[in-house]
């Protein structure tokens, strides 16, 4: 039963392939596959790149490899009513045939063959396509050649593909091609918001861009435009009342510029994301406009000060998302360097990098917000930095520091956690040019001395707003999915919380100059910073929803006397804040939760350490479980002195009767000599009883020696060997020291007061100096003096 059946399909398959006419398609489907390996048809097309918002919309294109305005149309941009309206008008069969219209070939073949002249042509969508790929001379060898490639797009992309790659090609005259690019400059709107009447304008004027000019030749453009909307008419295309009214439709075409919004954002994602048609950005339209705006406007106000340039750094702090991006206050103006990336630009932070110092100390432990820090003038070994307004205030909390953002108290607590520590802190963070300077750096990096980005501050700043975790800032909208987790904690939320809550004081000096008075101040927190010359001025600020930052100077470095980030920057920043975030005030950052280490304790307002024994006012101060130190505060310390007062004991000395215990201030070093310098009066111990023999002449040795603050240890210092310049020698002593001796190389050179300033001639060799008060406490540094 099955082989009679299997032995009259093996005959019905050998008379089937007898049959010429299988074997000539056989041969021919060999030889079109043999000729596509051989001769692969190229779609590589130079588009115009496009920058897009996140809402689509374009903020930006540029010309195509070939100086071309040939914007790349995806195909969810291709409306049903353009599909139908062109395919009506060019290819009513594309979606059936191969490539080629046999029908349509024959016909033409025979209306050319009769009236001896082309009168009609038989191209179809995919013809013309390979004919905008690859434009040859209208000749039969050229059809045919068309003929093929036209079959081979047909065997490699789908008909939705074919169609959006002839709309991307087709002509509109000059340097215009594709429809998306017609639809932006004549008529400023995307494809996909085109009317009937404009549809169906762009459609027609590929087969004629040379008589059919839109902006110049409109008139003619609106008859040919109506004549077909009658034939869509005819042909019940689209609804009556549609086509009617697109019959009255007014042209309002006319040649636009090509959006050349957020300018420094664009050139930077087309360099890093070459060779891609459309960039998606996470720009919000709405804020880079408006930030623009602000930006340009503010830049024109402060120019008479000769300041310049600005540029603003704007993230939402939930997404990361870069939603404003301005490089610079205008960059068509190339006299003040208008180009230049003011975000990516490396600059002096001034003090803008104090908070992440400070949320560091918090977490290691050495502050607390009250703990107090003196702000005197010092020398750290041969660093002496001073305050922005030249003053000192003595011992202040660190609250008040921050807040205040003052020198000399940064650089001691940076002192103490350690340079490496920052350094690596901010290489954890990404800055670029502190990893290439890490060996370089010293104390002076907290007050300015390094190199960082507006990109970099801003985005450090965001960790502050986002309980101390730094998230990649993203400048390309791509899903969620798709993202780099790469979060790292640079501080714990308790340090963040603590931070931000003195960031957010308003009783403060780079408050702008009677800004309170004059507008409406944003609740945030925010810091500001000034360069060395005043070349550069910060401000960055934050609230739940954005982070901001503000730069404020000039790209050629040009210092000015009115640059200040108080006075220059923070304006702007406020303006950014009122403007896109008005009622910020409703939602602020809550305190961390249970589970937290954040809590309070006592302390003593004078110090900021656990009350001691002295210590009869104790306040409220933040402190972090298990973290912050617990030190028993010693402002004050019991001595025992005569009952007028005149002279004082020691354990070896004090007499049976007649001693009387009184406490005293337990003033640092540094202190008193900043309230002698000052003449402000504080109280002392009084001198030792003379009569005591324990050490030293009848001196007391307990204690701390004195501290040598010129010279510096282990320095070596050059002299004009014909003309010697005279070194002076400094020292800071405790409170209950009334004279120094000064010893060069153990002979005694001077006795003076602790608060005098000594001077010697050196002489080129090894130096060893020495400082002994009257309690026999001393201390040596040695030094090398070499000549010039």
């Amino acid at each position: 039963m099955l082989r009679p059946i299997l032995r009259n399909v093996h005959d019905i398959a050998k008379r089937f392939w007898s049959l010429r006419l299988v074997k000539t398609i056989a041969v021919t489907l060999l030889i079109f596959l043999g000729l596509d390996f051989l001769f692969p048809c190229s779609v590589n097309v130079p588009y115009a790149t496009i920058i897009t918002a996140r809402d689509s919309s374009i903020l930006h294109a540029f010309l195509s490899r070939d100086d071309k305005w040939r914007m790349y149309a995806e195909l969810s941009e291709i409306t049903p009513t353009l599909r139908e309206a062109i395919l009506f008008k060019e290819d009513k069969y594309f979606l059936y045939h191969p490539g080629f219209n046999p029908v349509a070939m024959i016909r033409a073949a025979a209306r050319n063959v009769l009236t001896g002249r082309r009168t009609s042509g038989a191209s179809t969508i995919t013809m013309q396509t390979v004919r905008l790929l690859e434009p040859r001379e209208r000749t039969y060898q050229s059809k045919l050649i068309e003929l093929f490639r036209a079959m081979q797009l047909e065997l490699h992309y789908s008909k939705e593909e074919i169609l959006q790659l002839y709309l991307n090609l087709i002509p509109y005259g000059g340097n215009i091609e594709g429809l998306k690019s017609a639809s932006l400059l004549y008529f400023g709107k995307p494809p996909a918001l085109l009317s009937l009447a404009e549809l169906t304008t762009l459609t027609i004027i590929p087969n004629r861009p040379s008589s059919l000019r839109l902006g110049t030749q409109n008139t003619l453009v609106v008859k040919e435009r109506n004549k077909w909307l009658n034939r869509f008419l005819k042909s019940k295309l689209f609804d009556e009342v549609a086509i009617t009214d697109a019959l009255h439709e007014p042209l309002r075409a006319y040649r636009r510029d090509a959006p050349q919004l957020a300018p420094h954002l664009s050139r930077r994602l087309r360099a890093e994301i070459p060779n891609q048609p459309i960039i998606h950005s996470t720009l919000n339209p709405s804020v880079q406009a408006t930030a623009e705006r602000l930006v340009q406007q503010y830049a024109n106000r402060i120019r008479a000060y000769n300041i310049h340039n600005a540029a603003v750094l704007i993230v939402d702090n939930q997404s990361h998302n870069v939603v404003a991006y301005v490089g610079s206050a205008d960059f068509t103006n190339t006299l003040d360097g208008g180009q230049v990336d003011g975000v990516r630009a490396v600059r002096s932070p001034g003090s803008a990098l104090k908070p992440l110092l400070y949320g560091l100390a918090f977490d290691a432990g050495v502050i607390t917000p009250k703990t107090k820090l003196n702000d005197v003038p010092t020398n750290f070994s041969g660093y002496e930095p001073d305050n922005y307004d030249r003053r000192f205030n003595g011992p202040v909390t660190a609250e008040f520091a921050l807040a205040n953002s003052l020198n000399i108290p940064a650089v001691a607590l940076l002192k103490e956690i350690s340079t490496p520590t920052l350094v690596a802190t901010l290489r954890k963070a990404g800055f670029t040019s502190i990893k290439k300077q890490a060996k370089e750096l010293g104390l002076s990096m907290i007050l300015g001395g390094c190199g960082v980005t507006l990109e970099e501050m801003t985005r450090l700043y965001t960790s502050l707003a986002n309980a101390g975790r730094l998230e990649p800032l993203h400048l390309q909208a791509i899903p969620e999915s798709e993202r780099s987790v790469d979060k790292v904690n640079l501080l714990s939320s308790e340090a963040t919380y603590l931070v931000t809550h003195t960031l957010t004081q308003i009783t403060r000096p780079d408050l702008p100059n009677n800004f309170d008075n004059s507008y409406h101040l944003p609740r945030i927190a925010w810091k500001t910073g000034t360069s060395y010359g005043r070349r550069d001025a910060w401000s960055i600020g934050y609230n739940p929803r954005y982070t901001i930052g503000v730069w404020v100077g000039n790209f050629s470095g040009t210092g000015a006397a009115e640059l200040s980030g108080a006075n220059t920057a923070t304006p702007l920043l406020f303006q950014l804040f009122n403007v896109l975030d008005y009622n910020s005030s409703t939602n602020w950052f809550p305190k961390p939760g249970s589970d937290s280490r954040l809590s309070m304790r006592l302390i003593c307002p004078e110090t900021g350490d656990v009350p001691g024994e002295f210590c009869t006012h104790p306040v409220t101060d933040y402190c972090i479980m298990g973290v912050s130190r617990y030190h028993r505060c010693q402002h004050q310390k019991a001595v025992f002195t005569n009952v007028a007062e005149t002279i004082s004991y020691c354990a070896h000395c004090r007499p049976d009767s007649g001693a009387v215990s009184r406490t005293y201030p337990n003033v640092a070093p540094e202190l008193i000599t900043f309230y002698q310098n000052r003449h402000v009066p504080f109280k002392t111990v009084p001198p030792h009883n003379p009569a005591c023999e324990r050490v030293f002449g009848g001196q007391d040795a307990s204690g701390t020696a004195p501290l040598i603050t010129s010279l510096n240890d282990g320095s070596e210092y050059f002299i004009n060997a014909k003309q010697p310049a005279e070194m002076q020698l400094t020292c800071q002593a405790a409170s209950d020291v009334q004279t120094v001796f000064w010893y060069l190389n153990d002979k005694l050179y001077r006795r003076a007061k602790a608060s005098d300033i000594v001077f010697f001639k050196p002489r080129p060799g090894t130096l060893k100096i020495s400082c002994a008060d009257d309690k026999g406490r001393s201390k040596d540094i040695h030094l090398l003096i070499r000549n010039e």
